[in-house]
C-alpha cells in the first residue's frame, strides 16, 4: 500500500506547501489529523496525489485527490477534503468534517438498475462501517448522467456516470483527534468499490461491486 500524501490551507501566504503549514497559527489538533493521513496506507490500486484545497469553507483544509488505474485508464477518481474549525460548527456538531466527491463510468446495465443512487450511497456509509468509524451529520448527493453521442461522435457507444458528493463529522479521539486516517483507508475502499475492484478481503462475499470496466471506449 503507498502511503497519501497533500496539500495544507490555513488561509496564510503559504497555503501549498507542508512548511506553510507548520507556522504556529496551524492547531495541534488539525496538524495531528493532517500527518496520520500523510502516513496512512492505501490500495496499491490507487493513485494519490496533493491537490489544492479550499479556501473558504473553514479556517483549515488539507486536500487529497485520487484515482483507481488500471494500466492507462482512469476506473473511478475522486477527492477527499479535511475541513478544521477550532471554534466548532453548529451543521457540523464538531470541529472536523470530511467532504467528498467521488465518481466513476458505469456498465449499462448497472445504469438502469432504478435502485443505484440508494446503492451507491449505502456503499459510502457501509465502506465507514465497515472499519468501525463513528461518524455522524452525513449529508450528500447521488447524481447519475447519461451521455449519447451524435453525428461525428456517433461511433461512440452511450455512457452513463455515477457521482457522489458527501460530507460528514469524523467522531474527535483522544486529544480532539479523529482517526482520519481509517476515515481515508474507507474512502479508498468505496472508490475502489465503484471502480468495480474486489474488497480488500477478498473472502467477503456480502461486498456488491460494480462490474469493471475493460478497455478504453471507442473514440
Amino acid at each position: 500500500m503507498a502511503p497519501a500524501q497533500g496539500q495544507y490551507s490555513d488561509h496564510s501566504d503559504s497555503t501549498d506547501s507542508k512548511e506553510g503549514a507548520e507556522d504556529d497559527s496551524v492547531p495541534p489538533a488539525f496538524r495531528s489529523a493532517v500527518d496520520a493521513l500523510r502516513s496512512a496506507r492505501v490500495r496499491p490500486e490507487l493513485e494519490v496525489e496533493p491537490t489544492r484545497p479550499p479556501q473558504r469553507l473553514a479556517p483549515h483544509a488539507y486536500a487529497l485527490e485520487a484515482a483507481v488505474v488500471e494500466g492507462e485508464e482512469d476506473l473511478a477518481d475522486g477527492r477527499l477534503v479535511l475541513l478544521h474549525d477550532p471554534s466548532g460548527h453548529d451543521a457540523w456538531q464538531g470541529t472536523f468534517r470530511l467532504v467528498t466527491l467521488v465518481r466513476a463510468e458505469l456498465e449499462p446495465e448497472m445504469a438502469a438498475d432504478p435502485l443505484l443512487p440508494e446503492v451507491c450511497w449505502s456503499w459510502l456509509t457501509g465502506a465507514l462501517e465497515a472499519r468501525g468509524l463513528s461518524y455522524g451529520e452525513a449529508s450528500g448527493t447521488v447524481t447519475r448522467a447519461g451521455s449519447h453521442y451524435f453525428g461525428a461522435l456517433s461511433a461512440r457507444r452511450p455512457a452513463t456516470q455515477i457521482e457522489i458528493r458527501a460530507s460528514w463529522t469524523p467522531r474527535e479521539g483522544r486529544g480532539g483527534v479523529p482517526d482520519v486516517a481509517a476515515h481515508l483507508v474507507a474512502w479508498s475502499d468505496l472508490l475502489c468499490q465503484l471502480a468495480g475492484l474486489p474488497p480488500s478481503d477478498a473472502t467477503d462475499g456480502t461486498v456488491v461491486t460494480l462490474p469493471q470496466r475493460r478497455g478504453p471506449q471507442a473514440p
